[in-house]
């Protein structure tokens, strides 16, 4: 357990002298009001005066993520939705928990730059650089190793042993986003006409169907 803290604690240490892709604060903070009437780019200020300890403070993460699902992961997210505090502040954390062989599909975060490291366990990591190089670049990363997703490419891990794995990474963003590669293919609503993804994909149109029908 403590030594969980201890990567947890390296992890903030490191991020918190990275460069946020956010733009950056003019004043000590500005607590986020999820119910203010101003539209802005993030979230409005809550008053000030208002603001205490628990607008910048997030308990739980040391409790696993449910990895019963298909694809045998769970991200459990701490950005500026869980913690107020953390508006116009550049950075996020998230616990991914991977059940055996269980992987987080390939994804990309547009607002953010990722840096990952393996708590417990091992994991296969990997990134693909734009076109028209596709280039894979992928590692097997054991405990305490950290490894960089640059920002807007798309990436993925997988557990590749039979015990659970656990891994904290921190994000360049207060709201990183995600788009995890089939669902917005494969799931978006309306669905992407299937003629289009079949010529795109290079496969008939049924193929294209059976995987829709999976989203």
């Amino acid at each position: 357990m403590a030594s969980h803290f201890l990567f947890l604690g390296i992890l903030i240490a490191i991020c918190s002298v990275v460069l946020a892709s956010d733009p950056r604060t003019l004043q000590d903070f500005c607590v986020a009001d999820p119910n203010g009437p101003v539209l802005v780019n993030g979230h409005a200020c809550k008053d000030p005066k208002l603001v205490d300890a628990n607008d910048f403070f997030l308990s739980g993460l040391h409790l696993p993520g449910n990895t019963s699902n298909p694809v045998g992961s769970r991200v459990t997210p701490a950005n500026v939705v869980q913690i107020p505090g953390l508006n116009t502040l550049g950075i996020s954390l998230v616990r991914i928990d991977y059940a055996p062989w269980g992987i987080n599909p390939p994804h990309t975060h547009p607002r953010a730059t990722e840096i990952l490291t393996v708590i417990e366990g091992t994991l296969e990591v990997g990134f693909v650089t734009s076109n028209p190089e596709n280039r894979l670049i992928t590692k097997k990363l054991e405990k305490g190793d950290v490894f960089v997703f640059p920002v807007g490419l798309v990436h993925f891990q997988r557990n590749v042993g039979y015990t659970n794995v656990v891994a904290i990474a921190a994000l360049s963003s207060q709201n990183p986003g995600v788009i995890t590669v089939a669902n917005s293919v494969f799931g978006s609503k309306p669905a992407i006409p299937n003629d289009l993804l079949a010529k795109s994909f290079q496969v008939d149109i049924k193929t294209i169907d059976l995987i829709q029908s999976k989203f």
